[in-house]
């Protein structure tokens, strides 16, 4: 399985969302809290200003978007 990485914040519903769904599909992820400062970096660094991200391999997917993340977990 391909690594993944999730950017998230404390105050965003979707960021809750998209981990709970990753476990209820038992994909296990590394979440990157942007509140901390190296965090913020990478996601800004990646053209990004806004949580949630979620990086599976090389690719990115902004925001909940659930026929993007099981195309590339091969859901």
């Amino acid at each position: 399985m391909q690594e993944v990485i999730v950017y998230t914040s404390n105050s965003c519903p979707y960021c809750v969302a998209v981990k709970d769904y990753l476990k209820q599909k038992g994909v296990s992820y590394e979440e990157r809290n942007v509140t901390k400062p190296e965090y913020r970096k990478e996601l800004m660094a990646l053209g990004f200003m806004s949580v949630p991200v979620i990086k599976i391999g090389e690719d990115i997917v902004k925001g909940f978007d659930i026929k993007a993340i099981d195309n590339l977990l091969g859901l």
